[in-house]
């Protein structure tokens, strides 16, 4: 049985008092559904996030790491580093990174196999362009971008990545794919990781949405059958917002 999951990606956004304001706001939410709850600070908050919430459900993840283990990498954070302070998983391959700081699917291939190596669990994000949307390739450029960073990997390595598909066209815009263009791409990604690994493996796999998820459109996109959760951006800086969604299984 795969798993609900929705993850908060804070990107860029709260220095440490602000960070401690809320998570203590998330705190004092109630949860009444059963998905798995992840929130994901800046690096410089990292260890500040897990030691308050130990004793809470609510998993500190990273938003990124190098895949080297250690070195002459000015400014990055190893997968070491990261299981040093506690953090059990590390989002990877986000549309950002990808456009900001030109990671490709090659690099992308060497984190992943890194942040396993470590144990670590990956959240594997890809997602096509608007111009790939119209032209109407939105597919072959989804399937490359899992192919050419997972398709090395063993079966079993499947049991620690979460996939995240993210139609970049509707991340920060205001824009959200419809649950039926949702529903169509994570039913597709899913039959590109069966004709590779088997179903078996491909009904495992959590695949979260990411692009634009508000309290009142999750619940409607988490309905579909093969969206197991979300990778939330904006709302996630809100916790009654992140937690409407949260609660939307």
């Amino acid at each position: 049985m795969r798993k609900n999951i929705v993850a908060g990606n804070w990107k860029m956004n709260n220095d440490l008092p602000q960070t401690e304001a809320l998570i203590t706001d998330l705190k004092n939410q109630n949860q009444t559904s059963h998905a798995e709850v992840m929130i994901a600070p800046s690096f410089t908050n990292l260890w500040h996030a897990f030691e308050a919430l130990r004793q809470n459900t609510i998993e500190v993840v990273a938003q990124n790491m190098h895949f080297a283990e250690k070195g002459a990498y000015t400014g990055e954070v190893s997968a070491s580093m990261l299981k040093s302070i506690g953090v059990k998983t590390v989002i990877l391959g986000h549309s950002e990174r990808r456009a900001y700081f030109n990671e490709t699917d090659a690099s992308l291939a060497k984190k992943v196999d890194a942040a396993l190596a470590n144990g670590l669990r990956v959240i594997f994000c890809f997602g096509e362009e608007l111009s790939d949307r119209k032209s109407g390739n939105e597919e072959g450029v989804v399937g490359g971008q899992i192919q050419n960073a997972l398709f090395h990997l063993g079966a079993d390595a499947f049991k620690n990545i979460v996939l995240a598909y993210e139609p970049v066209w509707a991340i920060g815009t205001g824009e959200t794919a419809s649950p039926e263009q949702a529903q169509d791409m994570h039913a597709f990604i899913r039959k590109t990781l069966a004709d590779k690994y088997g179903a078996n493996i491909a009904d495992e796999v959590s695949i979260l949405y990411g692009g634009s998820v508000k309290p009142n459109n999750a619940k409607e996109i988490f309905s579909k059958p093969d969206v197991d959760g979300g990778l939330i951006g904006g709302a996630s800086l809100n916790a009654e917002d992140f937690f409407a969604i949260v609660n939307a299984f």
